[in-house]
């Protein structure tokens, strides 16, 4: 784990450094023709108006003159690769980590465990046991329910390239098979495998995107004998065009990365359970003003754990759940999410890196999140997030926790129930697009992480490439 941590300060250094003559003679006979046209359909549809027949012939011009195609600027192509880039990782699963058989994670389209057991926490359907390191499997199969796919590349307005890069880095990161040659094949493969493509070739990768379920610090291994830790992906040249999507992005690199959600542990099939769920959360009474779950991180240089931890014992309005006792089991969603649905407001401190899942799971719950640094989610989840972060959370400096001029109780105390009112409704408001619809249905009616964040890949693929199409 020292490996890992002095590979993410390293790499958190170097992120933050750094129209013709035919058309001019024929289009004015064209739209003559077509006003003589109409008119005549007019005089047709005055003689018979009163008719109870089906739609005139006029009714029926105006629609297919009207009519425009509803994917026009966002089809995707989806590359079909070989097993052993995608699904074949997942019949690995037990690989992937060395401490934990990842296959139940991996099942029901990478939503895990159906949560059968939800108490008068949560609602009846739509839970599961969902682990934040597969948000691969579940975008890919997201992906298959897109209504703009095309088998046509020629028409696509952009490219999705479905390498579990995450899960593949994954495998080789825990001790296990450490040698880089392996590490690196599957990754230096695909990229082989692009470049030979028209596809790629046409814009030099330029409209390319592929997502990655883990930070951006696992994947900017520089092979300088410093650190073996994580992969290469994003160190690639290649790389540098495409557009990049992960949990956790760079805000200060390459400028084409990208941060989505993590996934959280609910994945309704039908709007009326997204409804159902915000009512329950915009409703439910909270009995604390504030709570923090998690643990110290005694070992980790600059962490402010241990002052919350502190500051929340000390405070008759916080409560504290310790998950470094096995006992409170912050592994089952009942458990946080009970402590979230209680709490107005809910500290989220850096984590290994500056972002931590428990936000995303504290929003979903109507709890409002207290940030300690900027890059845990106001310079991340840009496509996301309201540019004025004080609508939906509250910003305390870490350095002032850390050195003891501030504390957290008297903050949070200074907001009168209507601006909490006002900021939990705002976070309610948030939700449907922070979590991932199960893959198994279309929900079209609610517009949900993946739709936000294809949203987000093509306006920018439009804007690098200039291509003439918009969405």
């Amino acid at each position: 784990m020292k490996e890992k941590e002095k590979s993410i300060l390293k790499t958190l250094v170097i992120c933050k450094s750094r129209q013709s003559r035919w058309q001019m003679h024929i289009f004015p006979l064209l739209i003559s023709s077509l006003l003589s046209s109409l008119f005549l359909l007019f005089l047709s549809y005055s003689s018979s108006c009163s008719s109870s027949s089906s739609p005139s012939s006029l009714t029926l011009s105006l629609s297919a003159a009207s009519h425009t195609d509803p994917c026009s600027g966002r089809y995707l192509y989806v590359y079909d690769l070989p097993d052993k880039f995608n699904d074949g990782i997942v019949h690995e699963c037990r690989t992937i980590f060395p401490w934990i058989d990842m296959c139940p994670y991996v099942a029901n389209k990478g939503l895990g465990p159906h949560l059968t057991k939800t108490g008068s926490v949560l609602s009846e359907t739509g839970w599961h046991i969902t682990n934040q390191w597969v948000l691969e499997v579940i975008f890919h199969n997201r992906m298959r329910q897109y209504e703009c796919l095309t088998a046509n590349s020629s028409q696509a307005d952009a490219f999705f390239v479905p390498y579990y890069v995450g899960l593949d880095t994954g495998r080789h990161m825990w001790g296990h098979h450490t040698s880089l040659r392996e590490r690196d094949a599957l990754l230096l493969e695909l990229f082989q495998f692009l470049k030979s493509r028209p596809e790629w070739s046409a814009k030099g990768g330029r409209d390319h995107f592929i997502l990655s379920g883990r930070s951006t610090y696992d994947l900017r291994r520089e092979d300088n004998g410093v650190s073996q830790w994580g992969g290469k992906l994003l160190m690639l040249p290649e790389v540098k065009n495409m557009t990049v999507l992960l949990i956790e992005s760079c805000p200060w690199g390459n400028g084409n990365e990208f941060s989505v959600p993590y996934p959280t542990n609910f994945h309704p099939s039908n709007e009326s359970q997204v409804v159902a769920w915000q009512d329950k959360v915009a409703s439910t009474k909270r009995s604390w003003l504030f709570s923090f779950a998690g643990a110290r991180r005694p070992g980790q240089a600059g962490s402010i754990r241990d002052q919350l931890f502190d500051q929340c014992l000390n405070s008759s309005h916080c409560k504290l759940l310790d998950c470094a006792l096995a006992e409170n089991d912050c592994d089952t969603p009942t458990t946080t999410m009970s402590l979230f649905q209680s709490s107005n407001f809910c500290l989220q401190p850096p984590g290994d890196t500056p972002t931590r899942r428990s936000a995303f799971d504290s929003m979903l719950a109507g709890c409002i999140p207290v940030f300690f640094h900027p890059e845990s989610a106001y310079t991340q989840y840009k496509w996301y997030l309201p540019d004025n972060y004080s609508e939906y959370s509250v910003y305390i400096p870490q350095d002032e926790v850390r050195e003891g001029r501030v504390r957290i109780e008297e903050v949070l105390l200074k907001y009168s129930e209507e601006e909490i009112g006002d900021m939990k409704e705002k976070v309610v408001s948030m939700i449907p697009r922070l979590i991932y619809k199960d893959p198994s249905y279309k929900l079209e009616s609610v517009r949900d992480a993946f739709d936000v964040a294809i949203d987000g890949v093509l306006r920018r693929v439009k804007r690098i490439t200039g291509s003439e199409n918009s969405i």
